[in-house]
């Protein structure tokens, strides 16, 4: 029999506080170590990362903590059985690498030697990742001490990667590899944030991602543009109508196919997205821009949220230094990105963009065109009952309804939907002034506690409100 709601609240809330000094000298020690996957010199020091969350996670109860190696930077991973063997599974997914940082980028501390400040903790990695990782650590004790239990009401996994700020590289082929071991009902991810201090929020998707870049080759070397000008194919000019394609008149991306299979909106949707306190003139501020644009017949919000879009990340050809050279050049470039909406397959964009371009390019331009590895997007419907489970948790937690959002961005975390077939939710504590890779990176000591606290609730709540898939 679960306790009443106030009683139950009352006594996660009194446990965290409680013990709410240990949980930050530990996480003040984790921070201590630069774990920068994308500097080898701290190759050793992600790795000293990996050993130290898996030694805090046996400390914590964990029966089984691991260190998975790859070929670039370890993973942890954890498991804690429920004693109730209908349990639905839950795989928490984070990453304890961290950005690199250094005095001199403008930190008014040491990056890597935690301070408290009008209860903040200025740290690398504070907020992203390591602090919302740590506070499940938190969450799952207070689970247990207020409910009597000696094991989650769910059979809880933990999944922290070490790559994640160098583009997770191998992410992909370790959870096809460890597939089995990982397999869930339901994938949370603890890499996030929330609308504000005041507006709890829960993320429902992000967005994907295709990117490729473009070169195009005109005469075999510069040529003079008074003897040869107007009578061979330019490729800047080639690459500068190529770009001026991409979108129609009313920004919708022109390559035929596009939007194919885009899941559109619902009303309700938009309805919960108009109630969000948006200021755009804020918003444009944090953007450092003049004036919003993009897709007619969409917000702001839903522009960057629920529609995919087609960017020039950078353009390049011809001569670039002062004065004047007189050249047709020998050759162009252009980046491409394409961030996608559930329903878009990233082969399905590739093809299009490649036969769209192969159109654009004209006779005496060769060209070449190469793609990264690509993201897929993940959505999860507002009515999915683990869904409702999480928003249920942070209500508890900050004693509000909260709101849904979606990201913008792009993460590696629908490699864990896409790999083990189920829907991904996000529980994160995070707020826009965190300053994630920036100077200064905080986090809110309130919030991070509110985090832990959540997190103890959440258990309990999808234990009893979801059935496991069979």
């Amino acid at each position: 029999m679960s306790q009443p709601v106030d009683s139950a609240v009352s006594a996660v809330r009194t446990y965290v506080e409680q013990h709410r000094a240990a949980f930050l000298d530990d996480l003040t020690e984790w921070l201590r170590i630069p774990s920068v996957s994308a500097q080898p010199d701290h190759a050793p020091d992600v790795r000293r990362s990996a050993d130290w969350l898996a030694a805090a996670l046996t400390a914590t109860g964990f029966p089984t903590a691991e260190v998975w190696p790859t070929p670039g930077a370890p993973a942890v991973y954890a498991e804690w059985p429920s004693s109730d063997p209908g349990a639905p599974t839950v795989l928490v997914y984070g990453h304890h690498d961290v950005q690199p940082a250094a005095r001199e980028d403008g930190w008014h501390s040491e990056p890597f030697e935690p301070v408290v400040r009008d209860n903040r903790m200025y740290a690398r990695g504070a907020a992203d990742d390591k602090g919302q990782v740590f506070f499940h650590t938190l969450g799952v004790r207070a689970h247990l001490a207020t409910t009597g239990r000696s094991a989650p009401a769910v059979h809880l996994k933990l999944l922290i990667e070490g790559e994640e700020e160098s583009g997770s590289p191998h992410f992909r082929s370790l959870v096809e590899q460890h597939a089995d071991r990982l397999a869930a009902d339901v994938v949370i991810v603890s890499d996030t944030g929330m609308w504000s201090e005041d507006t709890p929020t829960v993320c429902t998707g992000m967005r994907g991602l295709a990117e490729c870049e473009i070169r195009l080759h005109g005469p075999d070397q510069d040529i003079h543009s008074g003897s040869f000008g107007g009578a061979v194919p330019n490729p800047a000019t080639a690459v500068a109508r190529l770009v001026a394609a991409l979108h129609d008149e009313h920004a919708r991306v022109a390559i035929p196919g596009f939007y194919d299979g885009v899941v559109e909106l619902t009303d309700r949707e938009r309805e919960l997205f108009a109630e969000l306190p948006f200021d755009e003139r804020e918003w444009l501020r944090a953007a450092f821009s003049h004036a919003t644009a993009g897709e007619a017949g969409y917000s702001t919000l839903e522009r960057v949220w629920a529609r995919p879009t087609a960017e020039v990340n950078g353009i390049g050809g011809g001569y670039q230094g002062p004065g004047s050279k007189t050249i047709i050049p020998s050759s162009a470039m252009v980046k491409l990105s394409f961030r996608l909406v559930a329903g878009q397959d990233p082969d399905h964009i590739e093809k299009a963009v490649r036969d769209w371009v192969a159109g654009q390019i004209p006779d005496g331009v060769r060209y070449e065109i190469a793609f990264s590895p690509a993201t897929r997007p993940c959505l999860t419907p507002l009515d999915h009952p683990a869904l409702k489970s999480v928003a249920r948790a942070m209500g508890r937690a900050f004693g509000t309804p909260v709101r849904f959002t979606r990201e913008g961005g792009s993460g590696p975390a629908a490699d864990l939907q896409d790999v083990l077939g189920v829907p991904v939710l996000f529980l994160g504590i995070s707020v826009p002034s965190d300053g994630w890779h920036a100077p200064d990176e905080k986090v809110e000591l309130d919030l991070l506690l509110k985090g832990a606290e959540a997190s103890a609730h959440l258990w309990d709540d999808l234990a009893e409100h979801w059935q496991r898939v069979p």
